[in-house]
């Protein structure tokens, strides 16, 4: 899916809390407050994993939902909980707007412990915010999952969806983004390539592959099973049978 421009994210959170969820105070709010000074990049893994797939995604995307739930948890049970690689997961906002940096914002609020579990909720629920944007709803859909992270209350949620500095850096991440050449999504690099936008990156079989290629080639493969003979070229020992008297 097309990303935004770093301008039309900007403009988009001026009037976020308005076209996503009614009427606001108009102020940023201090959602950062318990988050430090700066948004890190977003690590699933041990980061120090030998082995680095990046993503850049949007919840609003159907693309990357579909990689999210069908690819990326068997990657996860064999790669990642396994700390032979690690996601770097970067926000890069599409259509509308509004939604997609909506719940970027609703997932740094949460904090870097629920970050993912957002991200998750998000794509699991997208049909479903989707229509609601659609109607004109999506507010109460997007506090219903806030609310499920501790962003508890109107006042907790309009202060997250109108926070300057998430607005700033995640505006940064698609300005980074695109000068790599992004301008869609997903778009995965792998060990900094990145990966063409086919099944050979976007299935579990094509996926898996690539990343035991970049295994082998840093001697961290998992080595094959030694082969047990099926019969041993040994006699069998037999018991001794008694002689009789």
């Amino acid at each position: 899916m097309p990303a935004l421009s770093r301008r039309v994210i900007l403009s988009a959170f001026a009037a976020l809390a308005m076209a996503a969820c009614g009427n606001a105070n108009g102020s940023d709010g201090d959602a950062r407050q318990t988050r430090g000074d700066a948004l890190p990049d977003m690590v699933l893994g041990d980061p120090d994993a030998p082995v680095e797939l990046i993503e850049y995604a949007s919840v609003t995307c159907g693309a990357c939902a579909q990689f999210h739930i069908e690819v990326l948890p068997t990657i996860k049970a064999d790669y990642i909980d396994t700390g032979k690689a690690k996601l770097v997961f970067r926000e890069f906002p599409t259509p509308p707007a509004n939604v997609a940096i909506a719940g970027f914002a609703l997932a740094r609020c949460a904090g870097e412990d629920q970050y993912f579990d957002v991200i998750d909720d998000m794509f699991q629920a997208q049909p479903g915010i989707l229509m609601a944007a659609r109607q004109g709803a999506v507010g109460p859909a997007l506090q219903t999952i806030g609310e499920r992270y501790g962003i508890q209350g109107e006042d907790a949620f309009q202060a997250c969806l109108t926070d300057r500095q998430i607005r700033e850096d995640i505006a940064d991440v698609v300005m980074s983004g695109e000068e790599l050449q992004v301008s869609s999504t997903p778009t995965l690099f792998l060990q900094g390539r990145r990966l063409e936008n086919n099944l050979t990156s976007r299935t579990v079989e094509g996926l898996s592959g690539l990343i035991d290629t970049e295994l082998e080639a840093l001697g961290l493969a998992t080595p094959a099973a030694a082969e047990v003979p099926a019969e041993s070229d040994a006699p069998e020992a037999t018991a001794e049978t008694p002689a009789e008297n």
